[in-house]
C-alpha cells in the first residue's frame, strides 16, 4: 500500500466506525425508547381488552365475530389460555402480520412460565404482553399479540440515515484529506523527499513550487537552498579544478606536508623531477618519502623558526645532475594554528648553466683577446728596442703583428655578429633563395683553400629548389661549415662532400668529411662560445671558436635544425635541416 493513502485509509476507517457504533447506539436507544412507549401503550390496551371481556363475561354472550373485529381495529391479537392449558379466545387470526409458528412461540414461552407478568416482550416484530384475569370463571393467562412493524421501518430508516450520513461523511472526508493532501502533506513530503536528495548530495534535485500558505513557502526556501547549495558546490568544485590545474601545471614542484609530517600533496613537476608516483609520496612521512638531507633540514628549520626558508642543493639524476632551490613556508590557520609546510621546488640548472656560460664566456674573451695583444705588444716592444734595424727581422715582425692583428679583428667581427643575433629585434631578410645556386656560388670560394689542402671537394647539388630565407646568413652558415670541413681533413686522400636532399617541406644540405672526427662526449659542445674540441689546433687554423654558435643561432632563426654524427678518424657530417616555408612568429 502506498504511504500516501494510509492517512486517508486511517481517517476513512475511524469514521466508518464511529458511525457504525453511533448507528447501533441509535438503534439501541430507539428500540429501548419504543419498547418502553409500545409497552404503556399494550398495557393500557389490556386494562381495555380485561375490561371489555369482562363486559361481554356480564352479559353472558360472547361473539367470536365481534372479538375477531375488535382485535383487527386495534390491530392486536389475543389468546385466553387457562391454568389447565385450553385456549378459550385466540383471535390472532384477524392480525395477518403475526403468523401461526409466531403465535405457537409465544404460547410455549408463556406455558413455561420464562414470561413474567406485566412484563412485555418483543420477539423479532411481534410485541407479546401477557395478563393473569379470570375469564367466564376460569383463571388463565391472557396474551395480547401486536406487530410491531414500524419499529422495523424505524430501524430501517435509522440505518438509511446512517448510510447516507456515512456516504456523504467519506465523500467530505476524501475531499477535504485530498484537498489536505494536495495543500499540506503533500509539498511537505514532495520538500522532504527534496531535502533527503539534498543531504545525499544531489544538489540538482527541486520540488514543485505552485503551492500556497506556508507549504508553498517552505518549497519555495527547500528550491532556493538547494540553488544555493549546487551554485556552491559548483563553485566550489570550479575552484577546485582551477586550484588542481594550477598546482599540476606549474612548472615547479610542490609538496604539501601537514603538522604531523606526512605528506599530503605532491604535483606534477615534483614527480617529473624527482621521479615516481603520488602513491609513494601521499600518506608518508616526508623524511622517509624524499631521500634528500637538504630538504629534511629544510623543513626541520621551519618547523623550529616558523619562518620561510630557503636552501639549494643538487639532484643527482643518472648522471646528469639538477640544481634545484627549496623554498618552504609554515602554514597557519586564522588563528596561528600550526597547519604544516609547504615546499616549492624551482629547478635553476639553467641559470646554473647560464652563470658558468658567462664565466667561461668572460674568461675564454679574456684568453682569446690576451693571446694577440700580448704578441702585437711583445713584437712592438722589441722592434721599438731596435730589431727595426734589422730588415728581415723588421719584416718578420711586421707579419707576425699583421696576423695577430687580423686575428683579434676576426674575433672582435664574431663577438660582435653572435650578439646581433641574440638580440630580440635580430631579423632575417626573407626572400626567394635558389639552395643549389647559393651553393654553387660558394664553391668556387672554397675550393681553392681546398686544394692547398689537398683536400678533394665532391658535390650532389643538382636542381633549382626554392626556399624562403635570408641568403647571405645562409651564405655564412655553408661557409663556415665548409671551412671547418677543409680544416680539419689533413690527412692524405682527404674528401668533402656536399648534398642536397628535399621532402615537400623541407630541404637537407650535408657536409661530410672524413677528418679527425669528434669524440662523443664533445658533439654536445661544439656549438657553444670558444669552444674547441683540439685548442691548438683550431687556433692555429684561424678560428676564432665561435663559427659553429654563430651558424646554429642563423639554422634556429630560420626555424631550422642542425645535427651532427661524427666518429673519431671516420670523418664528421652536419645536418642543416631548414624548411620551405618561413613562418612569421
Amino acid at each position: 500500500m502506498s504511504s500516501n493513502s494510509k492517512p486517508l485509509l486511517t481517517y476513512t476507517v475511524l469514521v466508518v466506525i464511529v458511525m457504525v457504533s453511533l448507528g447501533i447506539l441509535l438503534a439501541q436507544l430507539t428500540r429501548s425508547y419504543f419498547i418502553n412507549i409500545f409497552e404503556d401503550r399494550v398495557e393500557v390496551e389490556s386494562q381495555y381488552f380485561v375490561t371489555y371481556l369482562e363486559r361481554f363475561t356480564d352479559e353472558g354472550d360472547v361473539d367470536s365475530e365481534e372479538l375477531m373485529t375488535f382485535s383487527e381495529q386495534l390491530n392486536t391479537g389475543m389468546v385466553f389460555v387457562t391454568d389447565d392449558g385450553e385456549r378459550l379466545i385466540d383471535t390472532v387470526e384477524a392480525v395477518p402480520l403475526v403468523s401461526e409458528e409466531e403465535k405457537e412461540w409465544v404460547l410455549r414461552q408463556v406455558a413455561s412460565g420464562s414470561a413474567s407478568n406485566r412484563e412485555g416482550k418483543l420477539v423479532n416484530s411481534i410485541f407479546y404482553y401477557p395478563i393473569e384475569i379470570n375469564y367466564d370463571s376460569s383463571d388463565g393467562t391472557l396474551v395480547l399479540l401486536s406487530p410491531v412493524q414500524s419499529l422495523t421501518n424505524i430501524t430501517k430508516n435509522i440505518w438509511l440515515l446512517i448510510g447516507v450520513t456515512l456516504l456523504l461523511g467519506l465523500i467530505a472526508i476524501f475531499l477535504i484529506g485530498f484537498n489536505v493532501f494536495s495543500k499540506y502533506i503533500k509539498p511537505i513530503r514532495s520538500a522532504a523527499h527534496v531535502a533527503n536528495e539534498l543531504a545525499e548530495g544531489n544538489y540538482k534535485a527541486r520540488t514543485y513550487e505552485g503551492h500556497y500558505g506556508e507549504a508553498g513557502q517552505l518549497s519555495q526556501s527547500i528550491n532556493i537552498l538547494a540553488r544555493n547549495l549546487q551554485d556552491m558546490t559548483s563553485t566550489k568544485g570550479m575552484q577546485e579544478n582551477q586550484l588542481e590545474a594550477v598546482i599540476n601545471n606549474m612548472g615547479n614542484g610542490l609538496v604539501l606536508i601537514d603538522e604531523k609530517g606526512y605528506i599530503l600533496l605532491v604535483n606534477k613537476a615534483f614527480l617529473k623531477t624527482f621521479g615516481g608516483d603520488s602513491s609513494e609520496y601521499v600518506s608518508y612521512l616526508y623524511h622517509d618519502a624524499i631521500p634528500y638531507t637538504a630538504i629534511h633540514e629544510t623543513v626541520q628549520n621551519i618547523y623550529m623558526f616558523e619562518e620561510t626558508i630557503s636552501e639549494t642543493f643538487v639532484l643527482p639524476v643518472n648522471i646528469k645532475r639538477k640544481h634545484l632551490e627549496v623554498t618552504g613556508a609554515p602554514i597557519f590557520s586564522e588563528n596561528r594554528k600550526w597547519k604544516g609546510v609547504v615546499l616549492v621546488f624551482h629547478d635553476i640548472s639553467e641559470l646554473k648553466q647560464l652563470e658558468q656560460m658567462r664565466k667561461d664566456f668572460v674568461a675564454n674573451v679574456s684568453h682569446e683577446l690576451k693571446t694577440p695583444i700580448t704578441s702585437i705588444r711583445g713584437f712592438s716592444e722589441t722592434l721599438l728596442d731596435g730589431a727595426m734595424k734589422d730588415e728581415a727581422m723588421l719584416e718578420q715582425f711586421l707579419q707576425i703583428i699583421l696576423k695577430e692583428s687580423g686575428r683579434l679583428q676576426s674575433l672582435i667581427q664574431d663577438l660582435l655578429e653572435l650578439s646581433k643575433l641574440e638580440q630580440e629585434d635580430f631579423h632575417l631578410n626573407i626572400e626567394k633563395v635558389d639552395v643549389q645556386r647559393l651553393l654553387h656560388d660558394l664553391l668556387p670560394i672554397v675550393e681553392q683553400h681546398a686544394e692547398q689542402k689537398g683536400v678533394i671537394l665532391n658535390t650532389d647539388i643538382e636542381g633549382d629548389t626554392f626556399i624562403e630565407g635570408d641568403s647571405s646568413r645562409m651564405k655564412q652558415v655553408f661557409m663556415n661549415l665548409l671551412t671547418n670541413a677543409i680544416n680539419y681533413t689533413s690527412k692524405e686522400n682527404g674528401e668533402v662532400n656536399v648534398t642536397f636532399k628535399e621532402d615537400k617541406e623541407h630541404v637537407v644540405v650535408s657536409v661530410q668529411d672524413n677528418g679527425v672526427g669528434i669524440p662523443e662526449e664533445e658533439i654536445s659542445r661544439i656549438f657553444e662560445r670558444f669552444y674547441r674540441v683540439d685548442k691548438a689546433r683550431s687556433r692555429n687554423s684561424g678560428g676564432t671558436g665561435l663559427g659553429l654558435a654563430i651558424v646554429k643561432h642563423i639554422v634556429e632563426a630560420h626555424h631550422g635544425n642542425i645535427d651532427v654524427e661524427s666518429q673519431i678518424d671516420v670523418g664528421t657530417t652536419f645536418y642543416v635541416k631548414i624548411p620551405k616555408r618561413f613562418t612569421q612568429t
